[in-house]
């Protein structure tokens, strides 16, 4: 995520000026302290989704006290313990499973409030876009998760590594493509279910990043002109 910040993320934070930020999935924070940055400047919040944050949560709290809030646990867990947003920043587990609950708790949300979110999620192009990943394939109920292994990718190659690779350090399902199967195809599902009217905007560089906008947004032309214009 923190390769699109300076043309695509940081002009949509300054247009839209969301005043509660989630984002999910931290690890060493290199995103997460420029949205702090921010927050403590404009008076935001930013709430983090992290198991397992590479960074000094208490220095954290000190620096940044209430333009923080971290929440050690799964995405699908903690977002049912936020009571509104109007960013959301998705790039925690990369699997069809996840994010599709993710954007659903997330619709959950804009029914008790009545607004939708704008929500930005990491890895709709290759390789996540259309094939499961798990850091901890035991958080996946059994029947919804992909065959999958320890062991890499390759670009122009669907078929895993035997060894060394892409990822080789996290689980990557068998196969791609396929229903219930990766980032893009979570969002293409719940987009095809979901009551309120929304669009898609997509960027393709550094392995994709997708903003879905409500259709009542007043921002769309702002966003439409940041992913024309970012080259990304």
């Amino acid at each position: 995520m923190n390769r699109f910040w300076e043309k695509a993320i940081k002009p949509i934070i300054l247009s839209t000026k969301p005043k509660i930020i989630v984002e999910i999935g931290s690890l060493s924070g290199e995103s997460t302290f420029k949205l702090l940055d921010y927050c403590k400047y404009c008076g935001a919040q930013t709430i983090i989704i992290e198991p397992m944050p590479l960074f000094d949560v208490h220095a954290l709290q000190q620096n940044y006290g209430n333009a923080a809030k971290v929440m050690q646990m799964f995405s699908l867990e903690a977002l049912p313990k936020i009571d509104k947003y109007d960013l959301l920043l998705i790039d925690g587990d990369h699997n069809w499973y996840t994010v599709y609950n993710e954007l659903k708790l997330a619709e959950k949300m804009a029914e008790r409030t009545g607004r939708f979110p704008i929500i930005v999620l990491h890895d709709t192009d290759w390789p996540y876009g259309r094939r499961d990943m798990y850091y901890f394939p035991e958080s996946i109920p059994e029947e919804m998760r992909k065959p999958c292994a320890l062991r890499g990718l390759e670009p122009g190659r669907s078929e895993l590594l035997e060894s060394g690779g892409m990822n080789c350090t996290v689980y990557n399902a068998l196969y791609e493509y396929g229903e219930q199967n990766g980032v893009l195809t979570a969002v293409e599902d719940f987009m095809r279910e979901s009551h309120f009217k929304l669009k898609y905007y997509q960027l393709y560089s550094n392995n994709g990043l997708g903003i879905i906008v409500p259709d009542d947004s007043p921002h769309h032309s702002i966003i439409n002109y940041i992913v024309a214009t970012s080259g990304l």
